[in-house]
């Protein structure tokens, strides 16, 4: 007979799951979660929708065609990145988003009346997807840093980790009925539903209690307030790697949409419901890799490093499936360790920088999480057309290594520095520029850091 569990293991357990779900326990958070999930599904849909209009309906399977709309969809906020990160520490975040919000539901509508009308061109998916770019420039930053009115620093990290996960969990859904609803009816309508996915989260919004907001005072802005981020982060190496390393990875290696939809068509002869299911199974992983993020302590560079190596290596695999099945497996590994590295540079960067900052600081991150994809992706969708889908992905499997000798590079750098600050043996080592570095042992150090076992 199996011994009952000990006390302590059952106290450690339920203190994790406390802690996985700590944000929950906030009213606004928890209308924000709802509303968020639902317009979260409206979006993965029309991601799909979107991507095999362009992939099937309005070329002859060009995966370039593909790359160039999540240019024009992802490249603003690299262009907006001054004015959205002001903004953001400046005006009313709730009543931000609610405009942005209204805006993008206004978009996804015009594009599926035209889908539905059967008068859409590539040159107007093009267009709406720069439209959708331009807002979407003003709703990251202020989406980004609004977590922090909800919860406050304490339960942050938990924030973010459970916005990833319900960003994650709509994925699952998402893909899967747009494949459905385009093989029934057409993707016209999948951009509809999109556009009425909206409402949750603007009705969310309005119906948040104010007072209970934590909203942290906008310092002044002007031409000089992006300035003003960039030179705060050069003040902190650890961040400004942790950025790098996303810059590597995003370009590069986020690509999902072409890995997908090129691996779904071209390697397995698949239709929108293959495509479909393929996304949804990479999100299964999404989610459990955000789950296991927001019952974490505070990330660590360490985590990063771990992460984006094992992407790579994901990547790597994944290239090598012979079959849809396989492949999806590997998909769901993939999912799990992408959103480990970007929900963990996200809790990072955000826990290392001043209430103030955040709007601006976040603002570049966001330039770089979404505006850096659409740098690279003409070039690995020009990989898939010219040499297929599965070189493809070996791109994104180099950019998770180059990520990771990155960190590893600074790490060393940082421990070489603390080495040579200490005067003599068993002396405290004097501060330096690199101090946040510290590397980890086997076992979390009093700072909280995390362990990579």
């Amino acid at each position: 007979m199996n011994a009952a569990p000990a006390p302590s293991s059952r106290a450690a357990s339920a203190e994790r799951l406390r802690r996985t779900f700590l944000s929950l326990r906030d009213h606004n958070y928890r209308l924000w979660a709802l509303g968020a999930l639902v317009s979260n599904v409206g979006t993965w849909m029309q991601r799909i929708a979107q991507d095999w209009l362009v992939l099937v309906d309005l070329t002859r399977h060009s995966a370039a065609a593909v790359g160039i709309v999540m240019s024009l969809q992802f490249g603003p906020p690299i262009l907006l990145m001054p004015l959205a990160g002001i903004a953001a520490d400046r005006w009313e975040r709730r009543r931000m988003l609610m405009l942005t919000q209204s805006a993008m539901a206004l978009l996804a509508l015009g594009l599926g009346g035209l889908v539905l009308a059967g008068r859409v061109t590539l040159w107007q998916v093009y267009a709406f997807a720069a439209a959708t770019g331009c807002v979407s420039a003003f709703d990251a930053p202020a989406r980004q840093t609004f977590v922090a009115e909800l919860v406050g620093d304490d339960a942050l990290p938990n924030a973010v980790a459970l916005n990833s996960t319900l960003f994650n969990g709509a994925r699952l859904v998402g893909p899967a009925v747009a494949g459905l609803t385009i093989a029934a009816v057409g993707a016209g309508w999948v951009f509809v539903l999109n556009a009425a996915s909206f409402v949750a989260v603007i009705a969310a919004l309005a119906r948040m209690r104010v007072a209970e907001l934590r909203p942290v005072p906008g310092h002044g802005g002007g031409a000089s307030g992006m300035i003003e981020g960039f030179r705060y982060l050069r003040a902190h190496p650890e961040s400004m790697i942790a950025l790098g390393m996303l810059f590597l990875v995003g370009t590069y290696g986020l690509n999902f949409p072409i890995f997908v939809s090129t691996m779904s068509v071209g390697a397995f002869h698949g239709g929108p419901r293959l495509y479909g299911l393929l996304s949804s199974t990479m999100a299964l992983g999404s989610v459990a890799g955000a789950l296991l993020v927001a019952g974490r302590k505070p990330p660590h560079l360490v985590l990063l490093r771990a992460s984006a190596l094992a992407f790579g290596l994901g990547c790597a695999a994944a290239a090598l499936m012979p079959d849809a099945w396989m492949f999806g497996a590997l998909l769901a590994v993939v999912g799990a360790l992408a959103q480990t590295f970007t929900t963990s540079t996200n809790s990072l960067v955000q826990l290392a920088t001043e209430p103030a900052m955040r709007g601006r600081v976040m603002a570049i991150y966001m330039g770089i999480f979404l505006g850096c994809t659409p740098l690279g992706a003409p070039l690995v969708g020009w990989v898939a057309d010219a040499f297929g889908p599965r070189w493809a992905l070996g791109v994104g499997a180099a950019s998770g290594f180059a990520a990771a000798l990155l960190a590893t590079w600074y790490l060393r750098r940082a421990k070489r520095a603390r080495r040579a600050a200490q005067p003599a043996a068993g002396a405290s080592p004097c501060p330096n520029t690199l101090a946040g570095a510290r590397e980890p042992a086997s076992s979390g150090g009093p700072d909280g850091g995390l362990t990579v076992h």
